[in-house]
């Protein structure tokens, strides 16, 4: 009596001896190495028209536009382009935290999908359409001074449009989404247990968030601001309609030295600032997000 030969064997056998296809990884991201390849021609495009001579810019070589770009106008512009960005990153930052709170801790589905939605908005509405809004709201005869005017009596009590108010108020409305989504994602990394804890051993609210919930969430409250700092430097349509001719950055100059004026190299030296910018501000969110993990581990 012969034994029967299981029929599984032969087949698990075949398959061990077939050869492991490997997915094409390299394939699918071909597109965005495309994109990141133009990304870095444009670049280095703009470096070469940096040092160019105006109206020679692929012939002639010069160091004049960055001559330019260090004179006492500039540097004040590039310092008050900085300095909006940086109020604008934590002015954001605060607005953001108690919203992204109320999104990770509130227990109605419906509130968090309506305030998502809410924060969202200005993702989805053009920069251009919000800017127009603000003004319809700040301007001499807007919304916000018919109020106060039909409240108190006073004419025109409040002037916040062509100004820094103006462009600070559009800035910080306007980024609100990049700092509030890094900071829910790390405060709904925290453990409710950890607040629980902290409430049986009697720290109060205050003391919870001080040495517990801000500590945790600070991360991503770091990689928000860095974030909308980066938005904000090179931000264009806010501060030419809500700051008028009186509030002057980077890209608005921009747009003028490569405008108007035909000044191609000094467009082109303040445009490698700003990738210089972009550049210096990723490799500190990228340090941020590595010393948290390394917090972690």
């Amino acid at each position: 009596m012969t034994a029967i030969e299981s029929p599984i064997t032969p087949l698990q056998s075949m398959e061990k001896d077939a050869p492991i296809r490997k997915p094409q990884i390299g394939l699918l991201l071909l597109p965005a190495g495309m994109l990141i390849g133009l990304l870095l021609v444009c670049a280095l495009v703009v470096l070469r028209m940096s040092v160019g001579e105006r109206n020679a810019e692929w012939t002639g070589w010069s160091l004049r536009a960055y001559t330019q770009l260090a004179s006492s106008r500039n540097i004040s512009i590039i310092i008050d382009t900085i300095w909006m960005a940086l109020l604008s990153a934590l002015i954001t930052t605060l607005v953001a935290f108690p919203i992204a709170l109320f999104l990770t801790r509130t227990t109605s589905a419906f509130a968090r999908r309506l305030v998502l939605v809410a924060i969202l908005l200005p993702m989805i509405i053009s920069l251009l359409v919000q800017s127009f809004g603000w003004m319809a709201i700040l301007g001499p005869n807007g919304l916000l001074n018919q109020a106060i005017s039909a409240a108190t009596g006073i004419e025109r009590p409040f002037s916040l449009l062509f100004n820094r108010t103006g462009v600070m108020l559009g800035l910080v409305q306007t980024s609100i989404p990049l700092a509030v989504l890094p900071t829910a994602a790390a405060l709904r990394s925290i453990p409710l247990s950890l607040e629980e804890a902290a409430n049986v051993l009697g720290a109060n609210r205050i003391r919870t968030y001080r040495h517990i919930i801000l500590p945790l969430a600070w991360p991503g409250m770091a990689a928000g601001a860095i974030l909308v700092f980066g938005f904000n430097t090179g931000a264009f349509v806010v501060p030419l309609l809500l700051g008028g001719l009186k509030v002057t950055t980077i890209a608005v100059v921009i747009r003028d030295q490569m405008g108007s004026l035909s000044n191609w190299p000094l467009g082109a030296a303040l445009s490698f600032l700003l990738i210089l910018l972009a550049l210096a501000v990723q490799s500190l969110n990228r340090l941020i997000v590595r010393t948290n993990v390394e917090i972690k581990g």
